[in-house]
């Protein structure tokens, strides 16, 4: 059975996620921030998606577990904008739920799924939009598990990649472009220097 708890949210607000009102629907009291935080104290449950800084170690000694929805299949592409090094590096798309810990997406995850995204007809755009949309869906699928803490965490069994957001291609023409022929282009410029 799901008792009420007080949850904090951070990242995307409810007008870029379905989540929030999610929870609030299941009649949890969700407080949403988008700013740095250095206290969680109050809250049964720290939920991060879409969130851009990084939790203070103080923050994560507490008791209080701390889940992030991260838009890639780790290990691989962990850090900044995993949809487009999962096309560039070729390494598989997905989404992840999972623990987080004094690393950047290093914690232990708790739910994942492979998505098929079309690179001959999606732009990064339309395919960040889909992991989007899946793993919104994962964390409905999965919350009762999640709400309730019943889940046993996983260790991932490679060690992955990662990136900063200075190591996006200073020549990549956006997020709207067509994914196969937009990293044809990169490769092809990159081999020709």
């Amino acid at each position: 059975m799901n008792f009420s708890k007080s949850i904090l949210f951070l990242g995307y607000d409810k007008t870029t996620n379905s989540l929030v009102e999610f929870l609030s629907e299941k009649g949890h009291e969700v407080l949403h921030s988008s700013k740095k935080i250095n206290s969680i104290n109050n809250f049964d449950l720290v939920i991060s998606y879409g969130y851009r800084y990084i939790i203070p170690k103080k923050v994560l000694s507490s008791s209080t577990p701390i889940i992030n929805l991260h838009m890639s299949f780790l290990p691989f592409n962990r850090g900044a904008h995993p949809n487009f090094w999962s096309h560039f590096e070729n390494t598989p798309s997905g989404v992840t739920i999972h623990l987080i810990d004094e690393g950047i997406d290093t914690g232990d995850y708790l739910f994942q799924k492979k998505v098929f995204i079309d690179k001959e007809k999606m732009t990064f755009l339309s395919s960040y939009l889909l992991l989007k949309e899946e793993i919104e869906d994962l964390f409905k699928k999965n919350y009762d598990s999640i709400i309730n803490l019943n889940f046993r965490p996983k260790k991932y069994s490679s060690v992955g990649t990662f990136h900063l957001k200075k190591d996006l291609p200073k020549n990549f023409l956006g997020w709207n472009e067509i994914i196969s022929k937009e990293i044809n282009r990169l490769k092809t410029n990159r081999e020709d220097k």
